[in-house]
């Protein structure tokens, strides 16, 4: 397929993000760089109690993401195409949800230090859903410290996201909802956005797929 050379996923918790990019990734032959989320010591905790957890949370997040796109532009990022199931800003998202205003004022001058050195993407993929079927694939994965979320906090999640894209205008933009459809299992679905993937080249397109299924 006709594809840019550096695709970004992005949506809250459980929308099915890695499940795309490990198609997209497949599809056209691309390096597949995915968020290390289980390798974050302070996630648990952050769970556990969000408050008291959340600064030490997105700092190692913040610091892992740039490592991962600092190796990338080392490889050279545009001499294989390339997918990820993150966009480096979307940690900015969960520090304005989480951060106490001190602790969000020291985050930004470090955001800031380090976010302008990352390319950005020549097309985003947004997936949205409703907070009902996130619970539900939240809850269907089953990871141990996702067992303390609930319907009001992915809720909370979905509206930022939902702000965050509403302002972009950084890339190409393509609007996915996912909500009556199984980008993981079924290939008629898959092929269906394969398809609006391919054609899609700038400015911000919605797809909202007339699937019948429940999440």
């Amino acid at each position: 397929m006709e594809r840019p050379r550096y695709i970004a996923v992005e949506g809250p918790i459980g929308v099915g993000k890695t499940a795309l990019a490990r198609l997209l990734a497949e599809r056209v032959g691309a390096r597949l760089v995915l968020e290390q989320s289980e390798q974050n010591p302070f996630l648990p905790a952050f769970y556990a109690d969000r408050r008291k957890h959340a600064f030490q949370a997105q700092l190692f997040f913040l610091l892992s993401r740039f490592q991962q796109q600092e190796a990338l532009a080392q490889q050279d990022l545009f001499s294989r195409s390339t997918v990820s199931d993150y966009v480096f800003a979307r940690d900015r998202i969960f520090a304005a949800l989480t951060l106490s205003p001190d602790e969000l004022v020291l985050y930004e001058r470090i955001y800031g230090l380090l976010g302008a050195r990352n390319v950005a993407p020549d097309l985003v993929i947004y997936l949205q859903a409703r907070s009902d079927v996130l619970l539900s694939r939240v809850r269907r994965r089953g990871i141990p410290h996702e067992r303390s979320m609930d319907a009001a906090w992915l809720d909370e999640v979905a509206k930022a996201y939902q702000e965050f894209f509403f302002h972009w205008e950084e890339t190409p933009l393509l609007v996915v909802n996912t909500s009556d459809i199984d980008l993981e299992n079924d290939p008629e679905d898959q092929e269906a956005l394969l398809a609006v993937v391919r054609k899609h080249r700038k400015g911000i397109q919605h797809y909202v797929p007339l699937g019948t299924r429940p999440g």
